[in-house]
């Protein structure tokens, strides 16, 4: 296992950058930062922006060398312990890539998901038989048992969406139309998959609601799939979690949480409510899509 898939997301993420800010107002570069801790300038880097767990020892050193008073050197340890506490989906190995990794400990850790789907249903709303097939279709040489494990992951993400503690996220989903009218080789399990996005719409933390064709095209189709994620309120501590947008592609993912980017998909996610049909409305599309196929 990397240092990328072990430890926890979000206090990587608020430690990475406190001791950014901390660096900056002492004036050190990360050069210096990296001479002082006897590690490479990748080394320091790769902390600050949250790549990795942190040891308290180098967070102390950290702290000596930036001059941080006391009081601030007990929030960064803190935060430098939380980031070596491991989340379930470790426990699967390599089948989760470490760019996969950081979403999963990010969505595990958020209140509230925005989420534009242009193509697929979202892992988070799939049955067994729908992700089943999408894994098989990606990676046909691979082995069954890897394929299960896979298929097990994202079963064991939905469990964010009925958790008791902490509370679940709130998770608001829009739907290209033609996500539900791209049916898998097997039209009955297409069917179960459709009837199970009528089951989640009516869990209270789920809004699912359908863009029609006939809305014409959205600000989203020049962005595609895209996920914005906010998160708790930090208590005791010297940031809070900034909204973020995943971005999410073949090969890797992009995390942006700049004010004007995340400025960006707001705008276009205000669109998209604007343009989808209600949750009335798309009950109604979903029971006729599956009316069609009975």
């Amino acid at each position: 296992m990397t240092e990328e898939t072990s430890g926890s997301t979000v206090p990587r993420r608020q430690l990475g950058r406190l001791l950014t800010q901390l660096r900056e107002d002492a004036s050190v570069s990360l050069d210096r930062a990296a001479e002082g801790l006897d590690c490479s300038r990748q080394k320091v880097w790769r902390i600050e922006k949250g790549l990795v767990p942190v040891r308290v020892v180098d967070a102390r050193a950290m702290c000596a060398m930036y001059r941080v008073p006391e009081e601030m050197t007990s929030i960064v340890t803190g935060l430098a312990r939380e980031t070596r506490a491991k989340g379930w989906w470790h426990s699967y190995g390599d089948v989760v890539p470490s760019w996969f990794s950081l979403y999963v400990g990010l969505e595990s850790s958020a209140t509230l998901m925005r989420r534009y789907d242009s193509e697929l249903i979202p892992g988070l709303l799939q049955t067994r038989e729908y992700a089943a097939e999408l894994f098989l279709r990606k990676n046909p040489t691979m082995s069954p048992a890897e394929r299960e494990k896979l298929v097990e992951v994202r079963m064991q993400r939905q469990h964010v969406l009925t958790r008791r503690l902490p509370s679940a996220p709130t998770l608001r989903v829009v739907l290209s139309e033609a996500v539900l009218r791209r049916t898998l080789p097997d039209r009955r399990a297409m069917a179960g998959q459709l009837r199970h996005l009528l089951d989640l719409a009516t869990l209270p933390n789920v809004s699912l609601r359908v863009l029609p064709f006939t809305a014409g095209p959205p600000l989203a189709s020049e962005t595609g799939t895209f996920v914005l994620l906010d998160f708790p309120q930090a208590f005791g501590r010297a940031s809070t979690e900034p909204t973020t947008v995943y971005l999410e592609n073949i090969t890797g993912a992009l995390y942006l949480d700049k004010p004007a980017e995340v400025a960006a998909y707001d705008r276009v996610w205000a669109d998209l409510e604007t343009l989808a049909a209600d949750e009335a409305a798309t009950e109604k599309l979903i029971t006729a899509i599956i009316e069609e196929w009975a």
